[in-house]
């Protein structure tokens, strides 16, 4: 092994290159500090290589095969479509592809310094970086802690070639016959609905009395309907999945539901029961950083440590395990260390599911509004009275804005319908900026367009609705 005689000296070092820490490095390196980003493995991180972009890729292309065979209410129909899995493959691995090389000449042309390895922690301006062939010293002034986090294992499903996790799924060479899901949040929902448009069978065992259980139940009770209308998808909730068994043509899986016990057998099972902080092997115990028993790193609203320089974002602090979330975090850390006011508050940070609908939310849902105390208005408009919407022949949904009483002031908002995961950011910006359903009213939305759909939830909100009698 080599080893560097010297520390090298950094201002700011970023550890983890995802899209927490990436962004964090290059806000830094703008602010006039000298940044050095440490990743292991691939930039861009879980998000851009297995997590975000591969998914939705996937669930684009397999959008698209469903669309293709099911268009008979417009007047298309199609013989003999047909999909070539590995060219899907290939594709999905494309777009990632762009999208970390992306992420490489950011850092370059911010003169980030990259360096490949892993990090652990001698003492508060000390870090140890390895690879296979050598290890360097490195001195800095600040650290910003990004190193995100990987899927749960549960000790009866261990991963293998039959059991997998989001990573596995998302790289089959073959559409599985069939597929059970263990968990039916977010990934289990987008991935299993995936694979249910290619055509698989899908098994979705949810611990919960609901799936998607971090939505409005109205919400989610849209996307369950759906998915059961495919024909091919078969939900069970207060489900607990017990023990797996490979056999000759994949695996059986045991569950227990209502008090009976069922078996299955499929190609596959994915396991999506959540994910762990990847903290326990940084050495943070030699610095002394403050840690929950469950690994998350506990920050102040500055995204500060207890250890004064040492900053901690993304999946590693409390919150959802959201990309954008991780994103945001970095830039307030950044602008923190150099020297600037900001802190984090996350009222308008958006939750997005690509399932079918799309659910979007953003701020209080109604229930958390009226458990806070606020007198509120939860003005609702279907999509089904868009005119936009009844042309793209997709029509379930709605939107819901949440509003203070007595001002009109916008404090949430959740969607259920096409193109939710976009609509939701006029409505991000709309809290943020302090905004009243009167401003969004009078704000002239572009027709025909799911936008306006925004515009006639404010109308309802006011008392005065258009396009639906009060």
């Amino acid at each position: 092994m080599v080893v560097g005689d010297f520390p090298i000296e950094t201002d700011t070092l970023v550890i983890g290159a995802g899209p927490g820490g990436y962004v964090a490095a290059i806000r830094a390196a703008q602010l006039g500090q000298k940044v050095t980003i440490v990743e292991k493995g691939t930039l861009g991180g879980v998000c851009l290589n297995v997590g975000c972009i591969p998914s939705k890729a996937l669930i684009s292309a397999a959008h698209r095969y469903e669309t293709a065979q099911h268009s008979e209410d417009m007047g298309i129909s199609a013989e003999n479509v047909t999909v070539d899995f590995s060219k899907v493959q290939e594709w999905k691995a494309g777009v990632v592809k762009k999208l970390t090389g992306g992420v490489e000449g950011l850092l370059k042309g911010n003169k980030v310094e990259i360096v490949r390895g892993e990090a652990y922690f001698v003492d508060n301006e000390t870090v140890r970086v390895m690879d296979e062939n050598s290890a360097q010293t490195y001195k800095f002034k600040n650290a910003i802690i990004a190193t995100g986090s990987r899927p749960i294992e549960l000790p009866a499903f261990k991963y293998s070639e039959r059991v997998l996790d989001s990573t596995g799924a998302l790289s089959l060479k073959d559409i599985p016959k069939k597929l059970v899901v263990i968990g039916g949040g977010y990934v289990g929902t987008e991935l299993g609905t995936a694979y249910a448009n290619f055509g698989t069978e899908v098994v979705i065992l949810e611990a919960a009395d609901e799936i998607l259980a971090g939505f409005e139940k109205q919400m989610s009770s849209l996307v369950k309907r759906n998915l059961k209308k495919k024909g091919n998808v078969e939900i069970f909730t207060k489900a607990m999945a017990k023990s797996v068994e490979e056999t000759e043509a994949g695996i059986q899986v045991t569950f227990e539901v209502k008090g009976e016990e069922k078996s299955v057998e499929a190609d596959y099972v994915l396991v999506t029961v959540g994910r762990r902080p990847n903290t326990d092997e940084l050495g943070l115990e030699q610095v002394g950083v403050e840690m929950t028993d469950r690994g998350i790193i506990k920050i102040d609203k500055q995204c500060r440590t207890n250890v004064s320089n040492i900053f901690a974002i993304g999946d590693i602090v409390e919150g959802p395990p959201l990309a954008h979330k991780a994103s945001y975090e970095g830039k307030v850390a950044a602008e923190v260390i150099g020297g600037e006011h900001a802190e984090i508050d996350y009222l308008g940070i958006p939750a997005v599911v690509f399932s079918e609908p799309e659910l979007a939310t953003v701020g209080y849902t109604e229930a958390q509004a009226k458990e806070e105390g606020l007198d509120i208005t939860a003005a609702k408009f279907p999509f089904a009275a868009n005119g936009r919407a009844l042309a793209l022949n997709n029509t379930d949904g709605f939107l819901k804005l949440v509003t203070r009483k007595e001002d009109g002031l916008v404090i949430g908002a959740q969607i259920a319908g096409p193109s939710a995961s976009d609509m939701i950011a006029e409505l991000g910006l709309a809290i943020e900026a302090g905004m009243t359903a009167a401003d969004i009213a009078m704000t002239i939305h572009a027709h025909p367009t799911l936008g306006e759909i925004t515009m006639e939830a404010a109308e309802v909100a006011i008392g005065s609705p258009i396009h639906i009698v009060k």
